[in-house]
């Protein structure tokens, strides 16, 4: 089992439990959604930790979509929005937040990035995510908490970002991870976005790689040989994918192993929506 350290962000079941049982519990959120799939809503009903409240990925951790070529799938939410949502699930400044989804945190890191960009200080992501949770056997609950009465105000800025110009520049002069499927990456399939294929220069790392068939993210170790066979580590590193949802999956990570990397926001959703923006389709560079 992955052991994690005080200055982690994922936690395990066991320390989470500790937690909740502590004099200063942290506030739960569960994150719970699948692109296309069923509302996250419907599992969060059907049973949750105690205590948690549930997000919505596609109304709190996001502002609406924009015309094609414009922000993306998911913009960033508007800070004052996503500030109040936030106080309503109780949370603050000086309370720690605890984020998980259903097993693997693609949705829970979304959260996550967001909560540290805009300036939270201590945010974690329940490594394995509801699964681990009951498979340890501990108790799930369809009770809904009350309201809550944060005071968490949001200062966006805190983590990088790029727009689709700084990806550009990115891909050439740095190193641009592509968090997508490699078939999507390569331009073979584009099931949801106006284009196939990538950013020019990018790099493939599909976001499945960073976590084992149990949902829980590899060894910091094994995660930062990853990265670092990429490049990371040795150049300034960016992020993408469709919608700036799996790319902040891919940023865990990356915090996971020790090595920083900015967000580009928009994605493959904005880039591929702007005809004046190159694609290309070929394999990835050597």
């Amino acid at each position: 089992m992955t052991t994690h350290h005080d200055d982690s962000p994922l936690v395990s079941v066991t320390d989470l439990r500790a937690a909740l049982d502590s004099a200063h519990p942290p506030v739960l959120l569960d994150v719970r959604w699948q692109l296309g799939g069923p509302p996250g809503i419907d599992d969060y009903s059907a049973g949750h930790l105690p205590g948690a409240h549930f997000v919505s990925l596609d109304t709190d951790l996001a502002a609406p979509a924009g015309p094609p070529g414009r922000g993306g799938r998911h913009p960033l939410p508007d800070p004052e929005a996503f500030g109040a949502a936030l106080r309503g699930f109780g949370v603050s400044a000086d309370r720690p937040v605890v984020l998980y989804d259903g097993a693997t945190s693609l949705a829970a890191a979304r959260a996550w990035w967001l909560l540290r960009w805009a300036g939270h200080p201590d945010v974690r992501v329940l490594d394995g995510g509801f699964a681990a949770w009951q498979e340890a056997g501990l108790p799930v609950t369809t009770e809904v908490p009350p309201a809550g009465e944060g005071d968490f105000k949001a200062v966006p800025g805190q983590l990088p970002t790029v727009d689709a110009d700084g990806a550009a520049v990115w891909a050439r002069e740095g190193l641009l991870l592509d968090a997508r499927a490699g078939e999507r990456y390569r331009g073979e399939t584009e099931p949801i976005d106006p284009r196939a294929g990538h950013i020019p220069g990018a790099v493939s790392a599909p976001t499945t790689e960073n976590v084992g068939s149990d949902g829980r993210f590899l060894a910091p170790a094994e995660l930062a040989a990853r990265f670092r066979a990429l490049g990371a580590g040795e150049r300034g590193t960016a992020v993408y994918c469709g919608s700036g949802v799996t790319a902040a999956h891919q940023i865990l990570a990356l915090a996971v192993a020790g090595l920083p990397a900015a967000l580009y926001p928009g994605s493959w959703s904005e880039w591929s929506g702007d005809e004046t923006r190159p694609v290309a389709v070929t394999d990835q560079p050597g």
